[in-house]
């Protein structure tokens, strides 16, 4: 086993504790810093009337900043971490412009139908040339954005393409027109090869080093987002690109009929000439994409699945932290997510062959959605954004922010690694050994997706783990955990609810992270030094007799904490939140419709899309939601009013 990015940090004094005034007879305790108290986010103030709903972005040697947005402009701007940056449009009259790569004076970006070359050969300060380098077929759908480019280690360009959606299915994801679907290599010259397919929405292309890499979206055949690592001919689930492997130059010879033969396309007629609508149906069988693999041997797995309504809503471009930026982090890979207008970190590492690894929530409450992300010469991070007619959890349509670090280091899991019977998990600073050693402070269970051809994917067979027993190094600074029943090709969310740092009692800013495990790598197990914990039937049997008064719990409105993990759990909040319209309406909007807890639960079940008109996205129904759950949402909803 080895890990891919290697990590260096420096120990950095910490510095921060805000302590809270607690009635007489509470113990004491300090409140844990939160990510906003490490990762300061920054406005970079463009012109007024200028909408910076950004596209593409790239650093331009002497530290200006190139932007280019999906209005068709391209800016240049000078001095751009400074209170007063300059502006200066390069460019414009471009269509949807969707990535943006500078190299020897020369800009280079993805529109629609093709990759453009733009040259100021006259110096004035504003292009004159615009030369296509390679133009590929456009249907005039919607959908059909493209992304890129990225410059591969031979010098070569690489572009993603967007599906359209159908007509009368306009649910399902289309190739209308060749190379969408695909991932395109184009040479210098101009010339193409069709490189990839089973992209629907490749909004994410990046580079990771000399590795080719893209970030998906959820929807169709899509069960959540997730991190794909790149080879010529590979097929990554979206059969919609499958259309054209029939082309000489095609580097993957599977068939959507062969395709269709392993994964259920649920065409189910509908009785007027055309097909039902596929539904997450709670009992129905289903595939996983490992499963499908097994008789697709083409078909390439996520890297790292982001989980389906925490991370992996719309994720789009990955980079990765340089040495010495963000402190303890350097060498690993940011993600943003433009649904949730926020960034993931990644951990990867390659076992038996094959990259996996675990991701973990970072920095949340940008402005709008994540599109593109570019380091600055001082070590910040520019974050560009748009939301318009993709909806996100920041309410503005568009902009350009900063995310500044101010050198203190937030507790956290550094790393997380597999291990023959576990994990290893590494932490920033040293962990208190009592909280570490403790059993109950850890928590794992295991998940996986359906692939099928319905909108997103509710996490499925899910099983909790247990943690058998923990070793904290000397230091402090690792724990590895023994776990029960791990499974290949599982996501295996690791909670750290109990774990304390040495410095201040801190927990941990984020104490989830979601690893990914394809491989489980060979070796020595652990020797279990620490008893098990106790069985849940033994905690019940120790625990005092609830006076019967309190017996109306289970239908009484649950907390803040509790509503929160039931919403992340159901996936609810990828599309709600409370108070703000994302890609569905708000929860409070909804509280004031009055529906019955009754009525609540049953549109949980069979969603009536027409009682949200101004809502372009379809609720499906939400099967894999308990009765239980689907109650406790209903009444945490109508407590609003």
């Amino acid at each position: 086993m080895k890990t891919l990015f290697k990590n260096k940090f420096t120990k950095i004094a910490f510095g921060l504790a805000a302590v809270i005034q607690l009635m007489p007879g509470q113990v004491d305790a300090q409140e844990s810093p939160k990510e906003e108290d490490f990762f300061k986010i920054m406005r970079v103030t463009a012109p007024e009337g200028t909408l910076l709903e950004v596209g593409g972005m790239t650093m331009l040697p002497n530290g200006d900043l190139g932007v280019a947005t999906r209005r068709g402009d391209v800016f240049i701007v000078e001095n751009p971490t400074s209170s007063k940056p300059f502006f200066r449009k390069f460019a414009s009259g471009l269509h949807e412009i969707l990535g943006l790569h500078y190299e020897d004076g020369a800009f280079y970006m993805a529109q629609r139908g093709e990759l453009t070359k733009l040259v100021d050969t006259d110096q004035d300060g504003t292009a004159d040339l615009y030369e296509t380098v390679y133009a590929w077929p456009i249907s005039a759908h919607y959908h059909e954005y493209s992304f890129g480019p990225k410059v591969g280690p031979d010098g070569s360009f690489f572009v993603s393409a967007n599906v359209a959606f159908g007509d009368q299915e306009w649910w399902r994801g289309e190739s209308r027109v060749p190379m969408r679907g695909w991932i395109m290599k184009i040479s210098r010259d101009g010339n193409m090869e069709p490189y990839a397919t089973g992209m629907r929405s490749p909004a994410g292309l990046g580079m990771l080093g000399d590795k080719l890499v893209y970030t998906e979206n959820q929807g169709d055949y899509m069960g959540s987002g997730g991190l794909w690592f790149i080879d010529k001919g590979d097929f990554t689930g979206h059969p919609a690109g499958l259309a054209w492997t029939g082309l000489p130059n095609s580097p993957l010879k599977l068939t959507a009929e062969e395709f269709n033969k392993v994964v259920d396309p649920q065409k189910t007629p509908n009785g007027t000439g055309g097909f039902q609508k596929p539904e997450n149906v709670m009992d129905a069988p289903y595939i996983t994409m490992a499963q499908a693999k097994e008789k697709l041997p083409d078909l390439k797995l996520p890297a790292v699945w982001l989980p389906h309504g925490i991370q992996g809503i719309s994720n789009s471009e990955p980079i990765v932290i340089p040495e010495g930026n963000f402190g303890p982090f350097g060498g690993q890979v940011l993600v943003g997510d433009q649904g949730q207008s926020k960034i993931m970190r990644v951990i990867l590492e390659e076992v038996n062959g094959v990259m996996q690894g675990a991701s973990i929530d970072f920095r949340s409450g940008f402005q709008s959605g994540i599109l593109r992300m570019v380091w600055a010469p001082d070590k910040s991070l520019f974050i560009g954004e748009t939301n318009r007619g993709w909806g996100s959890a920041g309410e503005a349509n568009e902009g350009l922010q900063r995310l500044v670090w101010n050198h203190n280091i937030p507790f956290e899991m550094r790393t997380v690694k597999a291990q023959p019977d576990g994990f290893l998990i590494e932490f920033t600073k040293p962990v208190d050994k009592a909280s570490a050693e403790d059993l109950t402070s850890y928590a794992v269970e295991s998940f996986t997706y359906k692939y099928f051809p319905v909108y997103g994917s509710p996490p499925v067979d899910i099983k909790t783990l247990k943690v058998l027993g923990v070793e904290v190094a000397e230091d402090g600074m690792s724990a590895r955990i023994a776990v029960e029943g791990l499974r290949e090709d599982f996501v295996h969310k690791l909670s750290l609810n109990g774990i304390r740092a040495v410095d201040g009692s801190f927990s941990i800013v984020h104490p989830d992270a979601y690893y990914t495990l394809h491989n489980i790598p060979s070796g020595a197990k652990m020797v279990i030094k620490t008893p098990p914990a106790p069985e849940p039937a033994k905690q019940i049997a120790a625990t005092k007799i609830v006076p019967a008064k309190t017996a109306k719990v289970a239908s009484a409105v649950p907390t803040e904490v509790e509503i929160k993990a039931i919403l992340a759990k159901n996936t609810c909040s990828a599309c709600h939140m409370k108070d703000k319209k994302v890609i569905g309406p708000a929860y409070q909007d909804v509280a004031k419709r009055r529906y019955s807890d009754e009525k609540i639960v049953e549109l949980i079940y069979n969603p009536q899309p027409q009682n949200w008109p101004d809502y372009p996205t379809e609720m499906p129904p939400m099967a894999q939601v308990s009765k239980e759950d689907a109650m406790k949402i209903a009444k945490w909803i109508n407590s609003l009013r």
